[in-house]
């Protein structure tokens, strides 16, 4: 189905509650949402955007409101195709600021918007979204739906960039995006004007690209138990990860940590954890950037890691304060490599590893090969 010169959606698509379709050939209709879910106040005849400065909002949602009211719509033949696809369980981001947000970009890209429903989903809706022609995938959701997006767009011309939905959302802010959802609306509409795509590289782990940064070890078996109880995440998000973090050590790796051998630039290494990054930052607290692995960039076409030699209890607090100061290459308990095409991580005993990609553990090996995928993906931001 073709309506209007728009073009279809993906098959599997699940509409956004409040959007509506007058017929199954019609593409989403933007303005309706806002009518119906968003700007009508009880008793409100016009249910137009200004009068949902009536209601109650949250500060979040009034910021929209203010940038909505400074929109100047272009042309619907200017406007370029964007498919948002949005993780509803991605961080607690309400409904009606979601909807502000779309109603947003809808002033300036042709969007039409689908929810996630399961883990790998963002990953045929991408697929999709390249066979029907979108010019833009907007990842609306934490870095776990990034990733997804990232492997569904991958070597194809159909751009990837972001909205923050998630807790640390580390490629939305590598990218230069900003980690406020209102101001990186307020940006995303800037890129309308300015459309400039550019390639970045992807990391690429047992049949699996990511964007920024993967692991073995400690951190992967954190990602694990913190994916676990996906509320706590998002409501405590760092604080919750750095409570796991600790507990997780203590128990696991403080006194019996599985070994594993690491291969990287002609080097190997024995260790209890490895941190392979094609991106600047690890991860972010809040807004402050952690350091891991130096020398790495998303442009740079060769991966950098850190592999921590043993864990002990006397020396994780030091190394903790470095990665927050700068970076923890020149600690005595780390090896630090860069500039390789490819790593290899075994497990010492052939015990099964866990394995984490963007911060989204899946699943254990006793080997993993680690390679650089340059210009793979295109981003926009």
């Amino acid at each position: 189905m073709e309506p209007d010169g728009i073009g279809t959606v993906p098959a599997c698509a699940e509409w956004l509650p409040g959007f509506h379709r007058a017929s199954p050939s019609t593409p989403l209709d933007a303005s309706s949402y806002v009518r119906r879910s968003i700007a009508a106040a009880p008793g409100d005849a016009n249910g137009t955007a200004r009068g949902a400065c009536s209601l109650a909002v949250m500060p979040d949602d009034a910021a929209a409101q203010r940038l909505l009211e400074t929109l100047e719509p272009i042309d619907a033949a200017e406007r370029r195709r964007a498919l948002v696809v949005v993780n509803p369980h991605a961080a607690s981001v309400s409904e009606r600021l979601r909807g502000l947000v779309l109603y947003a970009l809808a002033s300036r890209f042709s969007i039409e918007a689908v929810e996630t429903r399961s883990r790998g989903h963002a990953i045929e809706l991408s697929r999709d979204a390249v066979a029907a022609g979108y010019e833009l995938v907007v990842a609306f959701g934490g870095d776990g739906t990034v990733n997804e997006i990232a492997n569904g767009l991958a070597g194809s011309n159909v751009a990837l960039t972001c909205l923050p939905g998630g807790s640390a959302n580390v490629f939305c802010k590598l990218l230069g995006i900003p980690g406020e959802l209102v101001d990186a609306t307020a940006h995303l509409l800037r890129i309308a004007d300015r459309f400039a795509p550019r390639t970045v590289d992807l990391g690429l782990v047992e049949g699996r690209y990511y964007t920024f940064s993967a692991g073995v070890g400690i951190d992967a078996d954190v990602v694990r138990r913190v994916d676990a109880h996906p509320r706590l995440k998002a409501r405590f998000g760092p604080w919750f990860f750095s409570a796991v973090a600790v507990s997780t050590y203590l128990r696991r790796y403080a006194a019996r940590a599985p070994r594993m051998f690491v291969s990287a630039g002609g080097e190997t290494y024995s260790g209890v954890t490895a941190v392979v990054q094609n991106g600047e930052h690890y991860t972010y607290f809040h807004d402050r950037p952690i350091d891991l692995a130096a020398d790495a960039t998303l442009d740079g076409g060769t991966l950098s890691g850190v592999v921590l030699r043993r864990a002990s209890v006397v020396g994780m607090p030091t190394l903790v304060v470095r990665a927050m100061r700068g970076s923890v290459v020149r600690h005595r308990r780390v090896a630090a490599f860069s500039g390789a095409l490819t790593v290899t991580v075994s497990s010492a005993a052939g015990r099964p590893l866990p394995l984490q990609v963007d911060g989204d553990h899946i699943g254990e090996v006793t080997e993993a090969r680690f390679q650089i995928s340059p210009r793979a993906l295109t981003v926009v931001a």
